[in-house]
């Protein structure tokens, strides 16, 4: 008899602990078994002192060593059954140059990445996937097609039960700027949100099916997002007080895109109406 799955579908090291690690922790200590799909390798991220790719300092094959060994240990503290890797290369942020080059993730023909994920759903067997939603307000290259690679393999398979997109609330954002600034915590100077992101935003939150309460586990995602060091300890993620950890953190919330058991909304639990 196979064991009830889960698997989570993200575009780059890190993913996994910020938008999934909670449920990752929770299922896994619940005895589901876990599997970490991650796509690129992430060489795009920031290199030592948090250098920028194509700046002196930034080596992409260091940088993707460096990230994939902070993923293998991010995984082994949220109790992840399995991680694998596709290997494709980082695409970098949409208005990067480095996303139109033909080897990197987003320009992979879609056919061919999606049978590589399809054969990994043939392998676990999958109950529940989690990917992200292509309008859920962040247009990285990487998570868009990350997102429908995924959605294109649970199609073509026809084996998940249920399919979730994460979903990051404005509401959580917002409480979360608040406490960084009652904690004296200066902040990126991020530029004002424009009117399309606020109504996507806001149209995603409403979309919301499913959140998940990961407040016993919280304290390992914290530890499991923290061992990505070499893309936080340069950010302001490094200085975030515990308060504002677990204002944004708390809970992890889902927008269900598939469901084939019946099971009402809204929900507490991935796995509702599959046990």
């Amino acid at each position: 008899m196979e064991p009830l799955t889960l698997m989570a579908v993200h575009a780059h090291p890190d993913d996994e602990s910020s938008s999934t690690g909670g449920i990752l922790a929770r299922y896994a200590a619940e005895g589901i078994r876990t599997v970490v799909v991650t796509c690129t390798n992430g060489e795009l991220g920031d290199g030592p002192g948090g250098v920028k790719p194509g700046a002196e300092g930034h080596d992409e094959a260091v940088v993707a060593r460096t990230r994939l060994e902070e993923l293998r240990k991010a995984c082994q503290i949220l109790g992840v059954s399995h991680l694998e890797l596709l290997g494709y290369h980082d695409s970098g942020m949409p208005d990067w140059e480095y996303k139109d080059l033909p080897d990197a993730f987003c320009n992979v023909p879609l056919e061919e990445s999606t049978e590589r994920l399809a054969v990994l759903f043939d392998r676990y067997r999958p109950d529940v996937i989690v990917t992200y939603d292509s309008d859920g307000g962040y247009d990285h290259p990487d998570h868009l097609r990350a997102s429908q690679v995924t959605m294109a393999a649970v199609e073509r398979t026809d084996i998940a039960k249920k399919a979730y997109f994460t979903a990051m609330r404005r509401s959580d954002f917002e409480r979360f700027r608040t406490i960084m600034e009652e904690h004296g915590v200066e902040l990126p100077d991020f530029p004002e949100p424009d009117p399309d992101w606020i109504r996507r935003m806001d149209a995603l939150e409403a979309r919301i099916t499913t959140t998940i309460d990961i407040v016993p586990f919280l304290e390992r995602k914290r530890i499991a997002l923290a061992t990505h060091a070499s893309q936080m300890e340069e950010s302001f993620f490094g200085r975030m007080p515990a308060e504002a950890f677990g204002a944004i953190f708390a809970r992890e919330s889902f927008v269900r895109a598939l469901d084939t058991t019946g099971a009402s909304v809204p929900e507490d639990d991935l796995f509702a109406g599959i046990r």
